[in-house]
């Protein structure tokens, strides 16, 4: 094979590695190779974020011709937490466990690692979820698709912000460190810079306010994993993946349209 033709391989097998790792598609390809791929993969997160987002706008769609907006939103976000496996929704409650918990560094990480929810984690994904079904169900009719369509893709962006900005916590290692990598802040400006070219065509003002908002939710939230955990888990990045997607649903109930006329 050329090396035009192994690069176009290449790609494909480390797209196949994000889209295991982050959906359960059933794509069984060149899986036994994601072991060397998971780093390489990275820059692939965003774009099986617009898959997915594609994927659950074009489904929701459709049980809009003929149900309440509401009713279309709580069926959607079913969809976007069980695309993944509910991953990211465990890594939330683990993340509210152990951040919440006022317990030394040490400890924290240990109440994380617990496969069990609390009452904190509990309330933690309630809320996120609840959150996301308000901001759909009160946006405007001709947002709810992109909607849809862009909060899979901040959700990643958010994950490979937050890999490129935070060291991995655990010194054992972890799920989450098999994908550091020395290109992890090239990995994050391109789904930024993708995720800001989807967010255009709704007008400066929806931009502007979905950025401040993302960029602020990221930001905070690992200023916060930095001081209590020293860094990033498999489960924060799971964590704000939701977080994100979460403050951009809500931003883009926001209108900013006095500022931007």
């Amino acid at each position: 094979m050329g090396e035009t033709g192994h690069g176009r391989w290449m790609f494909v097998a480390r797209f196949c590695t994000a889209l295991r790792f982050l959906t359960l598609a059933p794509v069984s390809w060149r899986a036994a190779d994601d072991g060397h791929h998971f780093p390489a993969s990275l820059p692939y997160f965003v774009p099986v974020g617009m898959l997915v987002g594609v994927l659950v706008a074009s489904v929701a769609g459709v049980f809009s011709l003929f149900l309440p907006q509401g009713v279309t939103a709580m069926l959607a976000i079913a969809m976007l937490a069980g695309v993944s496996g509910f991953l990211h929704l465990d890594g939330l409650a683990d993340s509210a466990d152990g951040l919440l918990s006022s317990r030394p560094r040490e400890m924290r990480l240990e109440i994380m690692k617990d496969s069990r929810s609390g009452a904190m984690g509990i309330v933690a994904v309630v809320l996120v979820l609840l959150t996301k079904y308000a901001a759909l169900s009160a946006m405007p009719v001709d947002l709810f698709l992109p909607a849809l369509l862009l909060m899979p893709m901040a959700g990643r962006s958010a994950i490979l912000l937050m890999m490129a900005g935070l060291p991995y916590a655990r010194k054992e290692g972890g799920l989450g460190s098999l994908f550091y990598s020395g290109d992890s802040k090239k990995a994050a400006l391109f789904g930024l810079v993708l995720l800001a070219i989807c967010l255009a065509p709704l007008g400066a003002a929806r931009l502007v306010s979905a950025l401040v908002v993302f960029g602020t939710v990221v930001a905070f939230f690992s200023w916060w994993c930095r001081a209590s955990l020293g860094g990033a888990t498999g489960d924060t990045l799971g964590a704000v993946c939701e977080l994100a997607e979460a403050g951009v649903v809500v931003a883009m109930t926001v209108s900013l349209a006095r500022f931007f006329p």
